[in-house]
């Protein structure tokens, strides 16, 4: 399968940067007005994060949102065929910060959310940093997809290390510098072991993860806010949450996470993944009042 699909999703790659936007509206329309996808949950997700906006305001959002779903999926597959002298032109970054702590001889960790689009990211951070770039990733269920696409992710250098058995298998992949870069909003396995924090103003349960993963090892954890300047080309914003992780109370440094990732939403709101469900649990005074971090 992987011979079939490679060949031909390659060569799409190949059409011009105007040819893959037109196939990108289409796939707008087709997904937004006549599929529908799931359309009930962004909506959701809108009223909840932005009651203050009119229906009308929402939706506008809703619009841009599946906009930007829809250019990823082609500027994703642009990639199997991006030139690195033309893909340099189209990524900027400010992260100076990974370099200077490089050479206190910490290790650091890049907290961020689900934002538009990872895969440039990926790419650019493992090119452009000195550290050996480190990422956690969910394999595809489909063997020939997630085959391209971990080809591609690992183009310069990354390395990629399956969520299941990352914390079993992290000091197998790597042994001593990293850059370990981890999607710090996703949802928790188990809503009890997890840090609740108001999210946009309703309580959210947080992975506690990438916190204590910053504490037990005491790396540096930088917050990677990025987002589409224009169609086909991106920036990364990267500053510092803290070189001292140890230091916060228990939920503490989720907390402060948390509020740069509400910062950026609220900047960009349809940069952001809505098709997820963010408040997938509903939080019981009961049951999470303990883990609440006001």
């Amino acid at each position: 399968m992987y011979y079939i699909v490679y060949p031909i999703l390659y060569l799409l790659s190949l059409l011009p940067w105007r040819v893959l936007y037109i196939i990108s509206d289409g796939l707008y329309g087709l997904i937004y007005y006549i599929i529908g996808y799931r359309k009930e949950v962004v909506m959701s997700n809108l009223l909840i994060a932005f009651p203050e906006k009119t229906e009308g305001e929402r939706t506008r959002i809703a619009k841009d949102f599946y906009r930007n779903l829809t250019d990823t999926i082609v500027e994703t597959i642009k990639l199997l065929s991006l030139s690195e002298k033309s893909f340099l032109k189209r990524y900027e970054t400010n992260n100076t910060l990974a370099a200077s702590f490089y050479q206190t001889g910490k290790n650091i960790q890049y907290h961020t959310g689900h934002f538009f689009n990872i895969e440039y990211v990926n790419i650019g951070e493992s090119r452009r940093g000195p550290y050996p770039f480190v990422v956690v990733y969910m394999p595809i269920a489909n063997k020939a997809f997630d085959r391209m696409i971990y080809r591609m992710r690992t183009r310069y250098g990354a390395i990629l290390i399956p969520a299941g058995s990352f914390r079993t298998s992290f000091h197998q992949y790597v042994k001593d510098r990293y850059a370990l870069a981890l999607a710090a909003d996703q949802n928790p396995g188990n809503p009890m072991a997890a840090y609740w924090v108001n999210f946009l103003g309703k309580p959210a349960p947080f992975t506690p993860g990438p916190e204590k993963g910053a504490k037990r090892n005491d790396t540096v954890v930088l917050y990677a806010n990025f987002y589409r300047r224009k169609r086909g080309y991106f920036n990364i914003e990267v500053s510092l949450l803290t070189d001292e992780p140890r230091k916060f109370a228990d939920g503490e440094l989720t907390k402060l996470f948390v509020q740069h990732l509400e910062k950026s939403i609220r900047e960009r709101p349809a940069n952001y993944l809505w098709s997820h469900r963010r408040w997938k649990y509903t939080f019981d005074p009961e049951k999470h009042g303990k883990l609440l971090i006001e």
